[in-house]
């Protein structure tokens, strides 16, 4: 018979190193889960910087029609109709018999940084657009007035510049190495609560906007309000990677999708405004549309790629180099277009006045044509020099498309000889006048407009900068509507 303490020995024994492995599994097991739950610790990110961002108001002038058309009255209308209000709002209480001028301010709100110890602040072009006084507000509580350097709509970009001592600056980091789920962090003022934080990662880069040619911007899905436009977007390593711009909402509030200007083509932008004072960008002068797969098919293409050429705009550098409507540039200077947003970013970022090398699909067979870049020019000479824009007025101006009425309908509207009929609204001053597309206009600054030839001139001789009434007839209501110029 065994001892009974010699047994008892063996299971404890036993019992023992069975416990040293649960103990050794769960500690695996804690370490493992310990690292997989770390998130980085910003605090530190966030107060090495968070001064060089700063807070950028903007106010505007504005003034008022001076009077309604000379042979203008005001209507009767019922003591609590809200349409007196509105007419008297705008053109005061005299209505034609000599309302006087009235002047107001409009104050706007976003952000920027320093980004050396000479006072330059970036931030964006829509922040300080048509601004008569620009206001940067320092994390010490300075308040100091900005000197407009130079600006770029098409980057959305401006350069400001402030006269002050110790100035805080950011560290300006890489966006060419970015990759996709890195951690980015945003500072800004989002809604005027000045040097929020927030976090999130990088969704995609090179995205294209439909409204933006030229600008790869960076998608994150950090939290951007109204507000942070012109703020920083920092990596981890508190380096600034882009610029706070834009996001996609349908409420106007934050919905998951923000979209950054990447520092590379920002700090371009700086040097070109610092040097000259505005930028230059190449062009090749055609009008292009994405290529789908019927399309490919149609081209004799296997696969759905590049950019079809839909019309060469006259003595541009592509009619130069033979371009031709129907062909599909499929490669610029080595690059592969993809798809047709990739043209022009491409060509946009390209030498002036040096050849480029473009690699095509004509007729089905691969052609490489040489092209000299030119520098893109204003939009307002390529809405001149563009055949597709010939029927759209003054789209460049007041981003308008017009169109003449038809006998039928002048008679069935019973206008008489008066009114063009608004076929389109594109960003611009008629949209922020509340101009909708079906509008026909009947008056701009006092006088009747007939047909587009007419409305072209009174529209070449509007003053920049000055608000003048524009009536509509929608549906069967006539309507004055306050249309400012702008300043640029």
């Amino acid at each position: 018979m065994k001892s009974p303490v010699t047994i008892s020995f063996n299971s404890f024994n036993k019992i023992f190193l069975s416990m040293l492995a649960v103990v050794a599994l769960a500690q695996v097991l804690l370490i493992s889960t310990a690292k997989a739950v770390e998130l980085p610790d910003f605090t530190k990110l966030v107060e090495q910087n968070s001064a060089a961002v700063v807070n950028i108001s903007t106010t505007q002038k504005i003034k008022r029609a001076q009077r309604m058309p000379h042979d203008f009255n005001m209507p009767n209308m019922p003591k609590d109709s809200p349409f007196g209000d509105l007419f008297r709002h705008f053109f005061g209480e005299g209505g034609g018999n000599g309302g006087m001028p009235e002047e107001f301010k409009t104050q706007s709100l976003g952000s920027g940084f320093i980004i050396d110890t000479d006072g330059y602040v970036v931030t964006n072009y829509h922040v300080i657009k048509d601004a008569d006084e620009i206001i940067v507000k320092l994390s010490d509580r300075r308040e100091l007035k900005a000197k407009v350097i130079g600006s770029d709509e098409r980057s959305d970009m401006a350069l400001l510049k402030i006269d002050a001592d110790d100035l805080p600056v950011v560290k300006i980091g890489k966006s060419s190495t970015l990759k996709v789920g890195e951690w980015a962090l945003a500072i800004g003022s989002p809604f005027g609560f000045d040097h929020s934080v927030s976090v999130g990662v990088v969704s995609a880069i090179g995205r294209n906007l439909p409204s933006e040619n030229y600008v790869p911007f960076i998608q994150t899905d950090v939290a951007i309000n109204p507000g942070n436009s012109g703020g920083p977007l920092f990596n981890l390593k508190g380096q600034v990677i882009g610029i706070n711009s834009q996001i996609y909402s349908r409420t106007g509030g934050f919905m998951g999708l923000s979209f950054a200007i990447p520092i590379d083509v920002a700090m371009d932008v700086v040097a070109q405004l610092k040097d000259k004072g505005k930028v230059a960008r190449g062009w090749l002068g055609i009008l292009i549309q994405d290529v789908n797969r019927k399309l490919a098919e149609s081209f004799g293409m296997d696969d759905p790629r590049g950019a079809v050429v839909l019309q060469v705009v006259p003595d541009s550098p592509a009619a130069n180099a033979g371009f031709k409507v129907g062909d599909v540039v499929i490669q610029f200077n080595g690059k592969k277009i993809i798809h047709s947003s990739d043209l022009p970013l491409a060509v946009g970022q390209a030498p002036i006045d040096v050849k480029a090398q473009v690699k095509l699909i004509r007729e089905g067979k691969t052609k490489t044509l040489s092209v000299i870049i030119a520098e893109l020019p204003s939009k307002d000479v390529l809405a001149e020099n563009n055949p597709a824009a010939s029927h759209k007025g003054e789209e460049s101006r007041l981003g308008l498309v017009v169109e003449d009425l038809t006998a039928e309908q002048r008679e069935r509207i019973g206008l008489g000889k008066r009114g063009i009929v608004v076929r389109d609204v594109e960003k611009g001053p008629a949209r922020e006048a509340g101009i909708h597309r079906g509008d026909v206009i009947l008056m701009l600054d006092s006088q009747d407009i007939n047909n587009i030839k007419q409305f072209k001139k009174v529209v070449a001789g509007l003053k920049k900068g000055k608000s003048t009434p524009i009536l509509i007839q929608r549906g069967n209501a006539p309507l004055f509507l306050p249309l400012k110029i702008p300043a640029e």
